[in-house]
């Protein structure tokens, strides 16, 4: 070329190749991992999670048709000493009630080094109690055959020695064709465990537990359960709770005065039930055998069938809203009295993380728990200044307590321990010196843990 020309441009650099693009499915897989469970399950959708465990649905790798429910246990952060014997318990009770057509089933129990499977019968219709919060009350055709079917369960747990302990809503589920199915017999009690044919341990969930369980005195299972289903069959028809007040003192005080109210549309039937339910002396307590023979029990449900349209329609819907609101019903106080507050463990602070606020009884009178606690609080050098009857002010450095006493009945005495401030001082043991000093004129509910 010659000297001077212009310089052809160079050559462009040959692009390079396109990267490989993974196939579609790969992506898919990468996304969404499969995990099989000890070869035997594939692990589908989270269904709920729990205070101790969570669960998921499951596909059997030997029949795609065979669908469960598995409760994974974390055996290295949830299970303590407390827990093992709540997750015996379950597993006993439920292989003892394999054959009630409304008993949630359980398949088999599977363990790893750090995992408890409970392989259990899926329930696809979800808890009772979500349909309660979605459509408000049921009417009673519906009402009838849902308590039938809890009530014939409960009948059959008694005959094997089984007391449920924690009936609630929650805790009833429905197959994919509206069956109802009792779960959760963590808290169950098993005939060796009787102590003179009495129960003795403080467990359940206050708005649906018998007044006699938070007593020191035995109590009887069966009755106890009794009571749970006569709260049940009022949330049921009403749509809300019939002690529904938030203060657990206050709670506390209806109960043992049977301080309620029926709405107008409750049958005339389905009241005398519920109120004989609804003793709080389990002694004149309606049980669930005498339950059964009322004609009301035993009416046919003639206008039921199992799809889901009919179902849907044995629902009040038009009249729903106003009917919840111009009775003060707010799903929120439901929520927070049938799971937001757990008797065992109250003591030591419940569902409370900051553990502010603690809850016992006593069988003593109200004025000698109160001069126990002046007494005690002196000994370990508080101030102690007397309020009004039945409350005393503990003051010690920063910290401010104040123990308030009320007698709900006879030999049953609640009391409420609320730190107003100093709560990281009081915490580095100054409550243990006070319970301590306490000593056993007050229950302690420390020995089951609620789910």
């Amino acid at each position: 070329m010659p000297s001077g020309a212009p310089q052809p441009p160079p050559a462009p650099a040959p692009s390079p190749p396109p990267p490989q693009q993974a196939p579609l499915l790969t992506l898919i897989r990468t996304k969404t991992p499969t995990t099989i469970l000890l070869g035997k399950y594939q692990l589908g959708r989270l269904l709920g999670r729990g205070s101790f465990a969570k669960v998921h649905e499951a596909t059997s790798l030997e029949d795609s048709n065979n669908v469960v429910a598995i409760k994974i246990i974390d055996k290295t952060k949830t299970v303590d000493a407390a827990m093992e014997p709540r997750i015996i318990r379950e597993v006993a009770a439920m292989c003892r009630l394999q054959q009630h057509p409304n008993i949630l089933k359980i398949h088999e129990v599977m363990a790893s080094k750090t995992k408890i499977y409970l392989v259990m019968e899926l329930a696809s219709g979800g808890e009772l109690f979500a349909k309660v919060l979605r459509r408000g009350r049921l009417a009673e055709p519906a009402v009838r055959r849902y308590f039938s079917q809890l009530i014939s369960a409960l009948h059959f747990c008694h005959q094997n020695g089984v007391a449920h302990r924690d009936v609630k809503p929650q805790n009833l589920l429905l197959d994919q064709n509206g069956n109802l199915k009792v779960s959760d017999f963590g808290l169950s009690a098993l005939p060796e465990q009787l102590n003179n044919g009495l129960l003795h341990t403080a467990c359940g969930t206050p708005a649906y537990t018998a007044p006699e369980v938070v007593r020191r005195k035995g109590y009887d299972g069966p009755k106890a359960d009794a009571w749970s289903c006569g709260v049940i069959l009022f949330v049921l028809l009403a749509g809300y709770l019939p002690f529904d007040d938030s203060n657990l003192v206050a709670m506390y005080k209806k109960i043992h005065r049977r301080e309620f109210q029926f709405p107008s549309w409750i049958s005339k039937q389905a009241k005398a039930i519920i109120w004989q339910l609804l003793d709080p002396n389990p002694h004149a307590r309606m049980g669930i055998e005498k339950l059964m023979e009322t004609s009301w029990f035993k009416k046919t449900l003639t206008a039921f069938t199992s799809s889901n349209n009919q179902q849907e329609s044995l629902l009040h819907d038009r009249k729903l809203k106003h009917d919840m609101v111009s009775n003060g019903v707010n799903a929120f106080d439901i929520i927070s009295l049938s799971s937001g507050l757990d008797l065992s463990g109250l003591f030591e602070g419940g569902n409370n993380k900051r553990k502010e606020k603690r809850y016992t009884t006593s069988i003593e009178s109200l004025d000698g728990v109160v001069e126990r606690v002046r007494e005690v609080g002196e000994r370990l050098g508080y101030r102690v200044e007397r309020g009004k009857r039945g409350v005393v002010g503990l003051g010690k450095g920063r910290v401010v307590l104040v123990v308030e006493m009320v007698e709900i009945a006879e030999s049953f005495v609640l009391v409420e321990a609320k730190v107003m401030e100093g709560w990281p001082e009081f915490e580095e043991g100054q409550w243990l010196d006070l319970e301590a000093g306490l000593g056993d004129i007050f229950v302690s509910w420390g020995n089951d843990v609620v789910g």
